[in-house]
């Protein structure tokens, strides 16, 4: 849970920094959050 906790706010900025620089990933960059949440939500 701790491991959890730690790396969303750091996804979370490295995210945004992508989102400033190339707006057009922001469709990919959110897949992708989906996805890791999905998969840390099954193994929990």
């Amino acid at each position: 849970m701790f491991l959890v906790l730690s790396f969303q706010p750091i996804f979370a900025l490295m995210a945004g920094i992508l989102i400033l620089i190339l707006p057009r990933l922001l469709n990919y960059i959110i897949a992708l959050y989906l996805i890791i949440i999905g998969i840390v939500g099954l193994i929990r």
